[in-house]
């Protein structure tokens, strides 16, 4: 488990204890972000252990003070599509379909909310999707999003604004309101107030 790994891993440098406690604090934001991404748990648990162990391994290259939050996002995420594009490569997918496949849950682990919800997430444009994930469900704020996917503010605002009404339309509901509450998250996430999917 990721906390077992810091748990006994030895300091690296003179924020360690610091950089340590925060990383773990840190676990449940990863893991729900992750669980978004991937097909089932053991995917979720793979991905955010290599991120632990990326960003432990390189915690000298982290500036104390700043964001830490979307640094290990950014790693995180950069991990992903780097799998996604192996596994693409591997079962020559030009199309997609297969990597498109990774983004749905098994179908056991879902109610039929729940599985519509997944599905129109995974229709919706990787850049959209993503952006909506990270400030709807992982709670991040425009800027973080920004700061992760590497593009500019106004972007991670239009990308999300799009993402929230296509998917109200996928989904027969009103345009200001795509309510994804808690329980229609991935298994494990945190639960998040229905108004941060509300249209501002």
């Amino acid at each position: 488990m990721p906390s077992d790994l810091l748990s006994a891993s030895p300091a690296a440098g003179p924020h360690a204890p610091e950089f340590r406690d925060e990383v773990l604090r840190l676990l449940p934001a990863l893991r729900a972000f992750a669980r978004s991404l991937t097909s089932n748990a053991a995917d979720t648990d793979d991905l955010v252990q290599d991120c632990v162990v990326r960003a432990w391994s390189h915690a000298d290259q982290f500036t104390p003070g700043t964001n830490l939050r979307a640094w290990l996002f950014t790693i995180l995420r950069n991990r992903h599509y780097s799998i996604a594009k192996r596994r693409q490569r591997e079962v020559a997918d030009p199309d997609g379909f297969h990597t498109a496949r990774l983004m749905m849950e098994p179908a056991q682990e879902w109610g039929i909310a729940g599985r519509e919800l997944k599905a129109a997430l995974a229709s919706l444009p990787e850049d959209q999707r993503e952006a909506l994930i990270l400030v709807g469900g992982a709670g991040v704020s425009y800027e973080e999003a920004a700061e992760i996917c590497g593009c500019a503010l106004g972007t991670i605002k239009s990308r999300v604004n799009r993402a929230r009404t296509k998917l109200a339309g996928l989904m027969g509901l009103p345009n200001r309101v795509v309510p994804l509450s808690g329980t229609s998250l991935p298994a494990g996430a945190d639960a998040t107030s229905t108004t941060q999917w509300t249209r501002h």
